[in-house]
C-alpha cells in the first residue's frame, strides 16, 4: 500500500500506515480495511495459505505455538485455523501480529509446528 501510494505522489511509510490504520480503528478483512461497523464477513481462508503468505515466524512453549506475522494478519490466521477445525488445536488468540495457538499438549505443539513449516517451503 505504501508503494502505490508513493507511486502517485503521497509520501508514505508502512510505519505511518500501519499506525493511521490502527488509529482509525480500522478492521481487516478479506476486502480490505473496513470501519468496524461496515465489517463484510470474513472470507474463508484455507490454513495453507495464511500460514505460507503471511507467517513470519512459528515458537513452541510448551503445548502452545506462538506465530509472528506482519500487523494487521495475525486475525486471518487465527479465523482460518478456527474454520479449519482442525482437532489437535484447541483454540486461538490473535492479536495485531500475533497468533497463540493452543493444542493439547507439548507433543502436539510441536507435531504442529512441523505442520506450519511444511506451508512455509
Amino acid at each position: 500500500m505504501a508503494t502505490e501510494l508513493r507511486h502517485v505522489g503521497v509520501p508514505a511509510t508502512q510505519v505511518t500506515l500501519s499506525r493511521d490504520i490502527r488509529e482509525l480503528g480500522l478492521v481487516k478483512t478479506g476486502a480490505g480495511y473496513v470501519e468496524p461497523g461496515d465489517a463484510v464477513p470474513a472470507v474463508r481462508t484455507d490454513v495453507a495459505s495464511a500460514v505460507r503468505d503471511t507467517v513470519l515466524d512459528i515458537r513452541v512453549a510448551q503445548n502452545l505455538l506462538v506465530l509472528r506475522t506482519p500487523p494487521a494478519h495475525a486475525n486471518l490466521v487465527a479465523s482460518a485455523l478456527d474454520q479449519a477445525e482442525w482437532p489437535e488445536v484447541t483454540g486461538t488468540v490473535a492479536g495485531d501480529d500475533t497468533v497463540l495457538v493452543v493444542t493439547p499438549d507439548a507433543k502436539t505443539a510441536q507435531n504442529l509446528r512441523t505442520r506450519f513449516l511444511t506451508f512455509l517451503k
